[in-house]
This record gives C-alpha cells, structure tokens and sequence, in this order.
C-alpha cells in the first residue's frame, strides 16, 4: 500500500465505553499512531470519550504519555501482579480487585460517597450516585488542554451523552461548540454509579445507555467528499462462549450490551453507504435537463462519492475474566489490556488483507484486525 494511498484517506477513531477495558483503546491507538495513522476525527462514548479526549487534547508527540499517565494513575491503587497463572485464581484475584475499588474508589477517577450508601435519601441532581467522579475532573483538567483540543490543529472530537429527563440521545462536537471536561465527563455518567453532569440547564448520562459504539454518528454526519478509514476499536466483543456459571451469564450479558450489535450496525452502515455511492454514480449518467430537478437536487444532498473502510479491533476475552473486567483497576490488567491492544493492531497491520487492501469499487469495505 502506498504512501499517497494512505494520504488520501482521512482517519477516524470511533472508541466504544468499558471502563477499565479502556486501556486496551490506548494500547491500539499507541500502534496505530506508530504506523502513521493518526486521527483526524475521534467519536468515542464514556472511557471512548476520554481516551479520545486525551488523544484530541494533546500535541502528537505527548498524547500516548497523556493516555499512560491517565492509566498509571487509575490502577495506582492496586500495583501488585499476582504470581498465579491458573485462570481460576486469576479470576479470583481480579473479583478482589474489582471489590476494592468498589468499596475504596479509583484514584484519579472517583471515590464513594460514605453518607449516601449509608443512609440514602434524596440528593441535589449532580449528587445523585453512588461515587463522587470529582477526581476524575482533578485528572482531565490536568491531562487536556481544552484550549488545544478546541483549535483547528486538533483532530475532531465527538462524544456522546443522554439527556436524563428526555432520554434524547446527543452529540457534543468540537466542530459546532467549544468542548470542555463537562462534555467529557458527562459522555462517562453512568449511573447509578456517577452522578449525571449540568451542560447548559440540561443533565446528561453516559452515552452507552442508547448506544456504545458511536458509528453511525461518524457515518451520519461526515464530509461527503473524503475518503474515511475508520478504526473502531471495541472492548466488548458480541460474539462469545456459551455460559457455564451465574458469573459467566453475567459477563456473557455484559459483552451482548456493550458490544452495541456491532456486526449488525456495520451491516446497516455499509448497505446505506453503497445506496448512498450508487446514487452518486447514477447522478453522474443523468441527461441536463433532469439532473436539475427538485428530486436530483435531493438525491445530490444524500449521496455520497468518497469511500468508506472500517477497521475493527476487537478485543476478545481471556478465560479469567468475569463480569467485572469493566470496573477492575488492577495495574496488571490495565497493563495487560494496553499491551493487547498494541499487538493486536501491530498484528492486524502486518496481515495480507490489510496491507494488499486498495479503495473498495462499491465504496465501502470491511476488515477485522484482530480476527
């Protein structure tokens, strides 16, 4: 594949939610920015919105320090590795570090609210959670700079959030307003967990309540004209074992969730983006005096000329993993999960398939990198 074919082509990072599976994102971006891909446009929703924050935040050459530093601080409460390779120990080990930072907090991230577990009872809105997430707002204003992230020489960045009292989905995007933390942390509000975040006069909640994986944003709302390769980086992955154990339907529930369907939106995606080519193509063969019309006009409006690759990067279980891999901050997994995402992207882009790959004829393709 040739330099200028990769010039042409404008990359976008679509980065899905999972909480502490996070750092699997920042080993993938690591390697992909080692290749030259680096992101003109980044749609992530909950920890997706914040290592894309962190990405879009930042100059280049500090950007994969930013994302290191951010998971350092996380899994700095729990720095032991354990000796024990036997999955069943493995497991047992994680459940423990998970259990810990439920009782104690993240550092960095948040820490519980003692009054409110012990008694309950009504709360003002942005105190209505289980954990206090102002640390995590310590921690972004201390790794972003909003002033950077919002220029013209960063890359686009689109996250995701829910109204509460609406449950209208929405998009806060640095191309149609000045994004600060609000915005980031309110794209990673779940509940009951954290607290719903005030953005002008309205609350929001986590994104991955409507959706995980912001695809048909980027779809929906991209230049017409530019050639996409998008790299969509999942850390939940749809397809899985059939479950043995109560702990294993609940993972097995988490990953079917999360996962977003993810085949069947890159289905959906690609029939409306060939619809949307073809179009272009048929625009092109029409005689003057019909190429004028209101119904030419409208079909012009809809189509599309560029097109559009899709790079997934899945990340896949390991036997010991439960349903707590979401929220165990333990510095071996976060390291483990960073280091998967890089090998699985170095792999991936090292394969035949991948770097034989030309522009698609029909105007849409799709690969799995970490098949």
């Amino acid at each position: 594949m040739s330099v200028t074919f990769v010039e042409k082509e404008k990359t976008v990072l679509v980065l899905q939610g999972g909480g502490a599976l996070g750092a699997y994102q920042a080993g993938a971006y690591e390697a992909l920015s080692e290749a030259g891909y680096e992101p003109s446009w980044i749609a992530g929703i909950s920890i997706g919105a914040i290592n894309g924050a962190i990405i879009a935040g930042n100059v280049k050459e500090n950007r994969v320090s930013k994302l290191r530093a951010f998971w350092e601080t996380t899994s700095s409460s729990l720095l032991a590795r354990t000796p024990f390779a036997e999955d069943k120990t493995r497991s047992m080990m994680n459940e423990v570090a998970a259990n810990w930072g439920m009782v104690f907090g993240i550092v960095g991230f948040f820490k519980p609210r003692l009054p409110y577990l012990l008694f309950g009872g009504d709360c003002k809105p942005d105190e209505v959670s289980f954990y206090d997430t102002s640390p995590l707002r310590d921690t972004l204003s201390t790794l972003i700079d909003f002033d950077y992230l919002n220029s013209a020489a960063a890359p686009r960045l689109s996250v995701g959030a829910v109204d509460v009292q609406s449950g209208n989905f929405a998009y806060f995007d640095a191309r149609r307003e000045k994004l600060a933390t609000d915005h980031v942390m309110a794209s990673g509000a779940l509940p009951p967990g954290f607290p719903p975040v005030l953005i002008n006069g309205r609350y929001y909640w986590d994104g991955g309540l409507v959706s995980n994986t912001p695809l048909d944003y980027v779809m929906e709302y991209s230049d017409p004209e530019g050639d996409l390769c998008i790299f969509q980086v999942d850390v939940f992955s749809a397809r899985g074992e059939m479950p043995k154990s109560i702990m294993e339907i609940n993972e097995r529930e988490k990953d079917i969730r999360f996962s977003s369907r993810t085949r069947f939106n890159s289905d959906h995606v690609r029939v409306l983006h060939e619809l949307r080519f073809e179009a272009r193509k048929l625009l092109e063969t029409l005689p003057k005096e019909l190429s004028g019309t209101e119904h030419a006009k409208r079909l012009t409006r809809i189509s599309r000329e560029a097109t559009i690759t899709i790079a997934h990067i899945i990340r896949r279980d390991t036997p010991y993993e439960l349903g707590s891999k979401d929220y165990e901050f333990s510095r071996q997994s976060v390291e483990e999960h960073w280091e998967l995402g890089r090998n699985n992207v170095r792999q991936g882009l090292r394969s035949n398939n991948w770097s034989s790959r030309g522009l698609p004829e029909s105007g849409f393709q799709v690969f799995d990198l970490t098949q």
